[in-house]
């Protein structure tokens, strides 16, 4: 397993700003990166760990981790929009 840490500023280097504001300024991005962190907390303590569970556990997990990022970069580039 690759035991990445993916953390969003992390993901979103070039966008590392954009995310630090709108964790401040924006309470559904900062709730939404709060369970995105959460699920990736969750996702890497089962790999690092080798925690036995069913593939369709984890890659569920995964799945909802890649949604939300989905989520996340879909605000971060209307937030871009709005303020270009």
């Amino acid at each position: 397993m690759l035991r990445t840490k993916h953390n969003l500023t992390d993901d979103f280097d070039l966008m590392q700003d954009r995310v630090s504001m709108l964790k401040q300024s924006d309470p559904e991005f900062q709730r939404l990166s709060k369970v995105y962190a959460e699920l990736d907390h969750r996702v890497r303590g089962l790999e690092m760990r080798d925690i036995p569970t069913s593939d369709e556990y984890f890659v569920g997990l995964k799945t909802q981790r890649v949604h939300l990022k989905d989520v996340l970069y879909q605000r971060l580039k209307e937030w871009d929009e709005i303020g270009s």
